[in-house]
């Protein structure tokens, strides 16, 4: 599929480290936008006023999960077409064929290396 440019991508993580870490990450990419939420419901209301080009998704979070989150995005049809890349500590082979079953374009294992991660999401969105 031939997308256009990634300008806004929205960052979902319940670990304010992390948030941070990804935030200045890709904040090194000058034509990049990043907004954080610290939690599933936070991400869809975000998602709700101002429709990203990309959703990073951590998988573990309190009361909503990435899957769970994943899920309501796709019974919102202003949501359904967002593309999701898991960030996880869980990237075992068989997680990552789950993960992608629930419509996951990519998984992005945990612990990532922050100077390289700009570069490995903008390899992914170019295959989508």
């Amino acid at each position: 599929m031939n997308r256009d440019k990634l300008r806004e991508i929205l960052y979902v993580d319940d670990e304010p480290d992390i948030r941070e870490i990804v935030q200045m990450a890709l904040g090194l990419v000058p034509t990049l936008s990043v907004n954080t939420a610290d939690s599933g419901m936070r991400a869809l209301q975000s998602m709700q006023a101002s429709k990203p080009d990309l959703v990073l998704l951590d998988v573990m979070m309190p009361n909503m999960d990435g899957p769970t989150t994943l899920q309501q995005m796709r019974s919102q049809p202003e949501l359904q077409a967002i593309p999701v890349i898991f960030m996880t500590a869980k990237a075992m082979p068989q997680e990552v064929a789950r993960f992608r079953a629930l419509g996951a374009a990519a998984v992005i294992a945990k612990p990532f290396d922050p100077m390289l991660l700009a570069e490995h999401v903008l390899s992914i969105w170019e295959t989508l």
